[in-house]
């Protein structure tokens, strides 16, 4: 089967702070967003030719909980996540961008085109790894230097969502890319909302994006779309890279 026929898919990485501060109900919200999913493109079974999902989790390590998949697959089993450790963003940069790679050469090989990954990145506060270590994972996942063809290629779009003690000026710093023709937005609790209140309207904003990205791929155009700031679930707020915090 020739590319033509295999068509063109979005591959969605869900990346999830586990690490102690996460229990209870925060952690409990966090366990909803993939049946969420999973019954948002049940109901609508074309994405399944469109859309792939993978779930990360990450505390002191990053370990990946659901493999990238269709996700209506009779054999997949969504992952129950429980709590550990600290905060280290450098292993979830690291472990994604070899997932991204691993699983972008396995889907070409099975003669699909791929669109650019989307990262959706859910923490619930500050990173507990040195900066100079998180920020040089990162680097290592979204830098790429089209023209000296040097960096990684297959960076993903990276959203950023916080809840809870999540400094948004650090989690700002993570939107990728910030410019272009889409550039990236990050979603943080609104003041005084509950945060699993927050984390469950997150899984109504990935689901969005899902619909939206699905429909607009199936009409011939390409990559994510994130929902407008007016159609946003109450208790989250949207800013872009050069939004001022004080």
């Amino acid at each position: 089967m020739d590319t033509s026929e295999r068509g063109k898919l979005l591959p969605f990485y869900v990346v999830v702070d586990v690490s102690y501060s996460m229990s209870g109900t925060k952690l409990a919200s966090a366990n909803q967003i993939m049946p969420r999913v999973l019954d948002a493109v049940a109901k609508a079974p074309i994405l399944s030719d469109k859309v792939r999902f993978a779930v990360i989790d990450f505390a002191d390590d990053a370990l990946v909980r659901l493999p990238l998949c269709d996700i209506l697959d009779d054999d997949v089993q969504l992952p129950s996540l429980s709590t550990r450790g600290g905060t280290s963003f450098s292993a979830a940069f690291r472990l994604l961008r070899t997932e991204i790679e691993a699983n972008v050469k396995q889907l070409k090989a099975d003669g699909f085109l791929v669109h650019r990954p989307a990262v959706f990145f859910i923490s619930d506060g500050e990173p507990t790894d040195p900066e100079g270590t998180w920020r040089a994972a990162f680097h290592d996942l979204t830098h790429f230097d089209k023209a000296a063809k040097e960096g990684f290629s297959m960076y993903p779009n990276f959203v950023p969502f916080g809840v809870d003690d999540a400094d948004p000026k650090v989690l700002q710093q993570l939107i990728h890319p910030t410019g272009g023709n889409k550039p990236m937005r990050m979603f943080v609790q609104s003041k005084d909302a509950d945060p699993a209140a927050a984390i469950a309207a997150m899984a109504e904003v990935l689901i969005s994006s899902v619909l939206a990205s699905g429909e607009s791929m199936a009409q011939g155009n390409s990559g994510i779309i994130l929902p407008a700031d007016d159609d946003l679930p109450p208790g989250l707020s949207s800013y872009t890279s050069d939004d001022d915090f004080v």
